[in-house]
């Protein structure tokens, strides 16, 4: 909706290393909702709730055309409300893009991390962490997150205390508990593994709870579905439905994000099954899974594996 200007400088100043030429352009608001969609299918709960929305403001980047327009408008409708009240818009024209829930109380990850390292979590809470940060790792690999570094996904800690025995001085001090949210979607769903200048690696991977295999809740709830070609196929067509409302969809290109992220399920759901952790699932070879109909029977649909063996120029930035 509105540009960043420090991006517009890069593009400006040098612009061979700006983009990412692994994602659609222009999509970020679709990759935001796209990744809320995931984390509501795979019931994984830790992405505010994310909508493709239409939003008009004075703050968005509109040309000077549609700032005239408006203005016109206005001035017409108070100076002449019976001209005006025929006018199909008033105000400037809506623009398309992701409206997401706010969440309150959280903080960097990175802030309560180093914090952790200090002062470490007690066992309960702690083993609530490695949960939720198996959540996001799940979420990640599969929507393929190129911009996931530990300034960008959030935390919230809380220490309840019980207050029940007024009779007494005496606080009960209950274990804490911890929350994670998963924000900042809208570099994913790339249409192809990056092969470029960059690798754009997860930054969790060098984290301590990425040497911890996958538990047994995370593995009961996720892979009875990635199992499921009915759940994958229910998957695909709905990012379709959300992605074909950008106005320069392609379906070439979407078929090659999807293909890019059957490729990540793919590896995930092998890790699951044979206990990995997380920084071994990162390890994985990158695959793509591309849909090849066959000529005899045009109704069915199979499926053929490769390995991209072109690698970035830089592997870990």
């Amino acid at each position: 909706l509105n540009p960043k200007w420090t991006k517009w400088l890069q593009k400006l100043c040098c612009p061979c290393c700006f983009g990412r030429d692994c994602l659609v352009l222009n999509q970020g608001y679709l990759s935001e909702a796209g990744a809320s969609l995931v984390d509501q299918k795979l019931e994984l709960n830790i992405v505010p709730r994310t909508k493709v929305v239409y939003l008009a403001s004075e703050t968005f980047n509109y040309n000077a055309i549609d700032r005239v327009k408006s203005r016109g408008k206005r001035l017409a409708l108070e100076k002449v409300p019976k001209v005006g009240q025929h006018f199909h818009r008033i105000g400037l024209p809506p623009k398309l893009g992701s409206f997401q829930i706010f969440v309150e109380g959280f903080k960097d990850a990175d802030f309560w991390l180093r914090r952790f390292e200090a002062d470490p979590l007690p066992e309960n809470t702690n083993r609530q962490m490695q949960l939720q940060f198996e959540r996001l790792v799940v979420l990640d690999y599969i929507i393929r997150n190129t911009d996931r570094g530990n300034d960008n996904w959030l935390l919230k800690y809380d220490c309840p205390m019980d207050q029940g025995n007024r009779d007494t001085d005496w606080v009960v001090v209950k274990d804490p508990i911890i929350q994670l949210a998963a924000i900042d979607n809208g570099l994913a769903f790339p249409l192809k593994h990056p092969d470029s200048w960059r690798a754009y690696p997860f930054y969790w991977a060098w984290l301590s709870q990425a040497k911890v295999p996958f538990s047994q809740e995370i593995r009961e709830l996720v892979l009875p579905k990635l199992a499921d070609p009915n759940f994958i196929k229910d998957l695909e067509e709905d990012l379709y439905e959300l992605f074909k409302k950008d106005p320069g969809f392609d379906r070439g290109q979407f078929h090659r994000q999807i293909a890019v992220m059957r490729g990540q399920i793919l590896n995930l759901s092998q890790a699951l099954k044979n206990s990995k952790t997380p920084l071994q699932l990162v390890q994985m070879p990158p695959v793509i899974v591309e849909t090849a109909r066959a000529p005899q029977r045009a109704n069915s649909e199979s499926y053929t594996q490769s390995f991209q063996s072109r690698r970035p120029f830089f592997t870990r930035w």
